[in-house]
């Protein structure tokens, strides 16, 4: 479980939408949030392999993976006005032959896909950022991520963690013993280099007989 907090933003000129602190709580590996009051009875949270709740002012929106068939959860029917364009047949491309469409199109008619890098980019960011707060929770503090320089703000010069390189166990007279042997790293360098990894020189081939 991670959780992501989002500062206040400062609207663009000329907008009238605010932008309050937001929290993010991420849940995996079989977990879920609490229920809110009022869900159905017996209804399964996990919708074609995950779920999000978000958790308004005047209602709870749920829906399911992907933002697959969204419902109130005080049972209102809203009429909503159709301001985007839709992606059709997710069954046969879906979201990755728009992608593809876009990128035949010329650059000066060419209609955006609606996944764009500039949306998908920074959700990727959060994720993996995400990811790699779990390795580092060793730390036992609170991460600040700083996006324009892609570092953890407050991880020191001398901090470390230790990760588990093996998990083994023999069972005993019927009890588990457990014999985990585990590496110490230095968690700046760590993180650096989750962040930008250096990757060793490629292969190369052979020179082909003449």
């Amino acid at each position: 479980m991670v959780t992501l907090t989002f500062p206040e933003r400062v609207a663009p000129k000329g907008s009238k939408i605010k932008y309050p602190q937001v929290e993010v709580t991420w849940y995996d590996g079989g977990l879920q949030p609490p229920k809110p009051a009022g869900w159905p009875a017996g209804k399964n949270m996990n919708d074609d392999g995950g779920g999000v709740i978000f958790h308004g002012s005047k209602d709870t929106l749920i829906c399911g993976c992907y933002g697959k068939d969204p419902w109130l959860l005080s049972g209102r029917k809203p009429v909503v006005p159709k301001t985007e364009r839709r992606v059709e047949n997710a069954m046969n491309g879906g979201h990755e032959m728009d992608w593809v469409r876009a990128c035949k199109e010329s650059p000066e008619s060419r209609v955006k896909s609606k996944s764009d890098f500039s949306e998908a980019g920074p959700f990727n960011e959060m994720v993996v950022m995400g990811v790699l707060a779990v390795r580092l929770q060793g730390l036992n503090k609170e991460l600040e991520w700083n996006g324009e320089k892609m570092e953890f703000a407050n991880i020191g010069d001398s901090d470390s963690v230790r990760l588990t390189i093996s998990d083994n166990f023999t069972i005993v007279d019927g009890d588990p013993k457990f014999n985990r042997p585990d590496i110490k790293l230095n968690a700046k360098e760590f993180a650096a280099e989750m962040v930008k990894h250096t990757y060793r020189k490629g292969f190369t081939l052979p020179d082909m007989p003449a």
